[in-house]
């Protein structure tokens, strides 16, 4: 139906491109005009339109000029003038949408000419690649343009200490993977002093392979987090029983859900294996939980296919890319029970400090915009997610390579034979063959089968991703053979070498169709690119993970029925419609779990947002005492409510529990008794004891320095909130892990989540408040206080342990006095209670 109406009425997004052929038109009208202008009055036009911006003239007014400035520096700078159709790329980015360029057609320096426009509002502008090579990479060579314009570049890399990150953060241009900017986001989140952070607010962020970035890293939040105690022996106990049990007799997998659980004998084993009853009593949900994972550890997860093991540690490779991600770790116990499974030492768990997801992350910048040879097929999400519509530029030259239809085999043996015979024959000839495989598993077996045949190649997977470049520019060339995992250099142009065109270009070989269509058509495009010559061929067969997962066994019936040999393919346009709607299926699956991913982490940034912004009022605030008073003042209310309800008569009221609260956690013994209280209403009492706790606050700050007071009350108040905000984060997640069992009580999991949520962070507020109010009414402010973090947290993500935080000395900056009221709330003086125990 969608498709009809798009016929009918157009497709809106290409409209646009239409309406944007006129601009271009102007842009480049104005290229004698900026020819005839020196070196220096090029560059005087930058200050020029900084100037003309900020006395209110609009990005978009200036649009024309600025392009037109950039395309002439361009051309003497970097000895590139922008086409026509790069021009429109920019165009588009510059609306804030995505540029779907295909490889070859010049996306960096189309991105250059968005960059420059927007940097000259002076907010800052961040260029987001997939790794530090390809940011480092586009840095040097655009920084070269955007400095004889006049402007500023900083490159933001992982091992930068605070001070260089917070001068590439200041640049007009920044360059940064999308990993680093996340974490440094959350990491200004938990400085203790203003100074220390080191983004400005994000303004415009333009990012590269948007759709790696944007979908298939949407489902991997960045997590900060510091290590729990828990013991390590009862993964090992699991692993040692785990491989003792068969498949079928005592445990079941479903290979569409990838779920995989025990039957009932294996139940029984588990049993006697444990010496316990019941393996599904209450008191034994943590043994359940390691057996759970230690089986998915065993059966699901595969090594060299979704894990590699390299130098004592598990690596996790990333299932879109093939790319290693260190210094990630599946949750939930699961890379424990992988470390059992290989022998190696087990690593603790951890707890979450702070998390975003790159789509709440990138949905906080103003201006949000992308490029990519492959967006089209996600086009729904970018639309829904993030409210950038997809627009497809045309090439600059046609395109001209020959897409074979895919050759589909009955067994996985006969595939890999076809596929060694084909790389041998284009070997022969001299045309260069780029092999296209799913896991590091197929690209090492094809490469096994070349050895025997004495075939030279070049392996690109996760195990050698460091000479990356340097394998991709030399896979154009004559009799080059290289197998890539499908990262297949991304960002990196395969140009042809002498007398390859000749041989009918580069030849790229798939030997399994990946789950997302856009992975394929990103292996497609590597081949063909600038009106090159070219050819693609996708090999299949009937044993392929996603031919398995969905519906091969009609399919294998029928090539039965036929009688065809094993060795010998069927091209059939109905195989090639089959798999692409079990792709299609499948990246609606995926779509749906990373819109579930967003709901769940939309209900944890409202919170995030309140505390992030009451966080900052705290570090930039030269005076705290009214938030302070409004907290005491909180706690007073909630107390002396609680103990005069509406519904009893005053002779019933609990005046006594009121005045022993206050007592414990805002006065002295002697300053407020039950006497003070009789005979007044609510209202009364709480101005009553608030006058009095005000008047001993008074009192406390004549024996400081006002600055020494005010630094005391922000001690307690961020030590306070990042404790709480620390332990309310590591219990989100633990509701949300078990959330998904309320749909057997035919409750909504999402509901009841955000409903527990709020919950949740009301009552961590309430929490905030009363602590804020007892240290600041009953602790002793001491002369050397300091800030100092709650926890040490690392972050989960490839580089970002490189530079591990350096201790402050610690040095108590708040104690309780021996005759102040225990800090417990029972009542009792400090040295009579908890103060004994020491």
């Amino acid at each position: 139906m969608l498709g009809l109406l798009k016929k009918v009425i157009g497709d809106p997004s290409q409209r646009q491109v239409k309406k944007n052929e006129k601009l271009v038109d102007q842009i480049e009208a104005l290229a004698s005009d900026t020819k005839k202008l020196s070196d220096d009055e090029l560059r005087a036009k930058t200050e020029d339109f900084k100037q003309r911006y900020q006395k209110g003239e609009t990005l978009d007014a200036l649009l024309v000029e600025a392009f037109a400035v950039v395309r002439e520096a361009s051309t003497r700078v970097l000895h590139m003038t922008p086409y026509p159709v790069q021009l429109l790329g920019a165009i588009a980015l510059h609306q804030g949408n995505i540029a779907e360029m295909k490889t070859g057609e010049g996306k960096t320096l189309v991105g250059s000419l968005a960059v420059y426009l927007n940097a000259i509002s002076g907010k800052g502008v961040h260029v987001v690649t997939v790794n530090e090579y390809l940011a480092g990479r586009d840095c040097e060579l655009m920084g070269e343009l955007f400095q004889f314009l006049g402007l500023t570049v900083g490159l933001n890399a992982s091992e930068l200490s605070k001070d260089e990150k917070r001068e590439a953060y200041l640049a007009d241009v920044t360059y940064s993977t999308n990993n680093e900017l996340g974490f440094d986001y959350l990491r200004d989140n938990m400085v203790l002093y203003k100074e220390q952070m080191v983004q400005r607010p994000l303004h415009f962020a333009l990012v590269d392979e948007v759709d790696s970035i944007l979908v298939d890293e949407a489902r991997t939040p960045l997590i900060i987090s510091g290590s729990v105690e828990r013991s390590t022996q009862l993964y090992q106990q699991a692993n040692s029983f785990i491989r003792v049990l068969k498949k079928e007799e005592d445990y079941t997998f479903d290979e569409k859900t990838k779920n995989v659980q025990l039957t009932e004998e294996g139940v029984n084993k588990a049993e006697r294996a444990f010496g316990i009853d019941n393996l599904y009593d209450q008191q034994h949900v943590q043994l359940n939980h390691h057996l759970n994972q230690s089986l998915k550890a065993f059966v699901v997860m595969h090594r060299d296919a979704d894990y590699v093991v390299e130098d004592g540690e598990v690596v996790i490779v990333d299932q879109f890319t093939g790319r290693l991600m260190k210094g990630r770790r599946y949750s939930d116990g699961l890379h424990q029970a992988i470390e059992a499974k290989e022998g190696m030492q087990i690593q603790k768990e951890s707890m979450t400090l702070a998390s975003i997801t790159f789509q709440n992350y990138f949905r906080r910048y103003q201006k949000l915009a992308g490029m990519t040879g492959t967006a089209k097929t996600e086009e729904e999400e970018f639309r829904n997610i993030y409210g950038m519509d997809v627009m497809v530029i045309p090439t600059n030259r046609p395109i001209v390579r020959d897409d074979k239809p895919d050759l589909i085999f009955k067994t996985m043996e006969a595939k890999f034979k076809a596929v060694i015979n084909e790389i041998e024959e284009k070997y022969k000839s001299g045309q260069p063959v780029l092999v296209g495989t799913v896991s590091v598993e197929s690209s090492e077996l094809v490469s096994n089968y070349l050895k025997k045949r004495k075939v030279p190649h070049h392996v690109l997977n996760a195990k050698n991703h460091e000479k990356e470049a340097e394998i991709i520019e030399g896979a154009g060339q004559k009799g080059a053979i290289t197998i890539a995992t499908n990262m297949a250099g991304r960002g990196t142009d395969i140009k042809l070498g002498e007398g390859v065109i000749e041989l009918g270009g580069l030849h790229v070989l798939g030997t399994e169709r990946h789950e997302s269509r856009r992975i394929d058509n990103q292996l497609r495009g590597r081949s063909g690119r600038q009106g090159d010559p070219g050819s693609t061929q996708f090999y299949l067969s009937m044993e392929d993970e996603l031919m398995r997962r969905f519906g091969s066994e009609r399919m294998g019936a029928m090539m039965d029925r036929l009688g065809m040999e094993e060795d010998e393919p069927i091209e059939s346009k109905l195989v090639s419609r089959a798999v692409e709607t079990a792709q299609k299926r499948v990246e609606g699956n995926n779509f749906d779990a990373r819109k579930q991913i967003l709901q769940y982490d939309d209900v944890m940034r409202e919170q995030r947002e309140i505390i992030y912004k009451q966080r900052m009022e705290v570090l930039e605030s030269e005076n705290l005492r009214a938030i302070v008073e409004t907290m005491i003042k909180s706690v007073i209310e909630r107390t002396v409510r609680l103990h005069t309800p509406e519904s009893e008569v005053p002779e019933d009221w609990d005046l006594t529990a009121v005045v022993n609260y206050v007592k414990a956690n805002l006065l002295n013994e002697e300053e407020l008794t039950v006497k003070d209280l009789n005979g007044k209403d609510p209202e009364e009492m709480i101005e009553t004891i608030l006058e009095k706790v005000t008047s001993s606050y008074n009192e406390k700050e004549k024996q400081f320095t006002p600055e020494h007071m005010r630094e005391f009350e922000k001690v307690i108040m961020l030590r306070t909130v990042d404790r709480k905000w620390m332990n309310h984060i590591d219990q989100m997640d633990q509701l949300r892990q078990g959330i998904h069992l309320r749909a057997y009580g035919q409750n909504d999991p999402l509901r009841e989540y955000r409903f527990e949520g709020f919950e949740m962070f009301e009552a961590m507020v309430d929490s905030i408040e009363e602590e804020v109010a007892m240290y600041i009414m009953k602790a002793q402010v001491q002369q050397n206080l300091e800030r100092k973090e709650v926890a040490e947290g690392k972050a989960m993500q490839q580089s970002a342990e490189k530079e591990p935080k350096k201790r402050k000395p610690i040095r108590k900056g708040v104690t309780v006095g021996r005759n102040d009221a225990c800090t417990c709330g029972s009542g009792k003086k400090y040295k009579n209670c908890c103060g004994a125990a020491q």
